[in-house]
This record gives C-alpha cells, sequence and structure tokens, in this order.
C-alpha cells in the first residue's frame, strides 16, 4: 500500500505541473457549461428542448470531463514507458497492480475536483438564470460519478500501456468524440431514436451521461439510475482488469 501511495503521490506532482492539465481537466469544461448555457438561452422555450438546460447540461459536462482525464491518464503513462522510469520501477518488488492503482487514485481525485469546481459552477449559473436545482442531487453526483470516472480511466491506462505518447493520445481523442456524440452529452439520445439510439445502448458512454443525470435530478428508478449505474460501475471493474492484466504483460515483455 505505501508503494502504491508513493507512486499516486509522484503522479499526481507530475499532473499539477503541467500547465495543459489545468486547462482540459478544468478550465475547458467550465467554458463548455457556460458556452452552452449561452445556446440554450437562446433556443425558443417553443421547442421543447432541455438538453443544454443547467439541470441536465451539467450531467454531461461531468461525463466530458472525465473524458479529458482519460486523455491524460494516457499520456503521463505513455510518458513514463518512453522514458527509463518506469524501467527502473520494474526492478522493485512493485507489482503490476501497484502501478496501475497509482495510475487510478490521483485520477480519480483529479476528476473529483474536477467535478466539485464543474457543480460551484452549475449552481452559480442556476441561480442567474433561475433554474431550480437540487442540492442534494448534486451531492449525491459525486458518488454516482466514480464509476464512470474509474472506467475512462482505465482506458486511458491500457491505451497508455499498449500505445506510446503519440498515438495514445489520438486514441483518447477517438474515445472523446465517440463519448462525446452517442453517450448523449449534446444531444438526446433517446430522443432521437433509430440506429443512433441503439448503438448508443450498446456502449457504456450512454449510461455513464445516464447516470449521473439522473442523480443530479434524483430521478432514482431503476431503468433510470439503477440499470445504468450497474452497467458503468460493471465496465469499469472489466476494464479496470483489463488495464492491469494489459500493463502486467508489457512489464514482463519490457524487463525480457
Amino acid at each position: 500500500m505505501n508503494r502504491t501511495l508513493n507512486f499516486a503521490k509522484r503522479n499526481l506532482m507530475e499532473i499539477s505541473r503541467d500547465v495543459l492539465s489545468y486547462i482540459f481537466c478544468a478550465a475547458f469544461p467550465i467554458v463548455m457549461l457556460i458556452i452552452m448555457t449561452l445556446v440554450n438561452s437562446s433556443i425558443p422555450k417553443e421547442a421543447g428542448m432541455t438538453i443544454f438546460r443547467i439541470d441536465n447540461l451539467e450531467g454531461g459536462i461531468i461525463i466530458f470531463g472525465q473524458t479529458f482525464v482519460m486523455l491524460f491518464t494516457a499520456i503521463n503513462l505513455a510518458k513514463d514507458r518512453g522514458g527509463s522510469f518506469l524501467i527502473r520501477l520494474f526492478a522493485t518488488p512493485m507489482k503490476s497492480s501497484d502501478f496501475t492503482n497509482g495510475y487510478i487514485l490521483p485520477m480519480i481525485l483529479v476528476a473529483v475536483v474536477q467535478a466539485v469546481i464543474s457543480l460551484i459552477v452549475a449552481v452559480l449559473i442556476a441561480l442567474i438564470v433561475g433554474v431550480e436545482i437540487k442540492l442534494l442531487g448534486f451531492l449525491l453526483v459525486l458518488a454516482a460519478m466514480l464509476p464512470s470516472a474509474l472506467m475512462f480511466i482505465a482506458i486511458g491506462i491500457i491505451f497508455g500501456t499498449l500505445f506510446n505518447e503519440k498515438a495514445a493520445p489520438g486514441l483518447c481523442s477517438i474515445i472523446i468524440s465517440l463519448g462525446s456524440f452517442i453517450g448523449g452529452i449534446w444531444f438526446d439520445v433517446e430522443g432521437a431514436g433509430g440506429v443512433i439510439c441503439k448503438i448508443s445502448k450498446c456502449l457504456p458512454f450512454f449510461y455513464c451521461t445516464k447516470t449521473v443525470r439522473s442523480a443530479i435530478k434524483l430521478d432514482l428508478t431503476w431503468e433510470t439510475f439503477g440499470l445504468p449505474i450497474i452497467i458503468v460501475s460493471a465496465s469499469a471493474i472489466v476494464l479496470s482488469i483489463l488495464a492491469v492484466f494489459c500493463f502486467k504483460k508489457r512489464m514482463k515483455a519490457d524487463l525480457a
């Protein structure tokens, strides 16, 4: 445990030194929150479109922010692999799970801090635009977002393990675009229906957004919250196990 915590502390310090991490993991989601709120203000009420209303928008922004946490996880791991840092650590008694947990813990913290900042801004926006918010829902979302955060971080570890510093970010960009589009962050997937809806329901990104949005609105029925959070949690567990497995294989290959 001490080895994991020391490694996690080192990774957190590396993230804190990177200016881009503040831009993409904190500033950019907030900017999008403000921009989409302005977009919502220009939509006629007669259109009945509420996807950009702050109580719906905030859930999507939280998931959108987590995709950038995934990106930085992949970049940091790929960068460590590209140098001699991890090679030296491979000679220590640390296990593959120590390494992966050492990347997961600080990024979970980053995701939580990111969500808290975003929620504070969302509360202020809700007060300004006059949208009723449920503070208990905003607190519940901090727990509901953890499975999706773990899932995206696990994806980042897999990409950072299997690909180099140049390829990993590109693959993460695909997930960011895919997660935003079929995850229902920027439009109502279920309202759209058709093939897009069917594809979305076959992947976990849609359920990530649905879980967080339902938590914010305290819509905790089985269909809107129970089943989605189970799907996201199961995906997070499977991908985390896969991340440890991939890292272990890469670790053996690098030592050979």
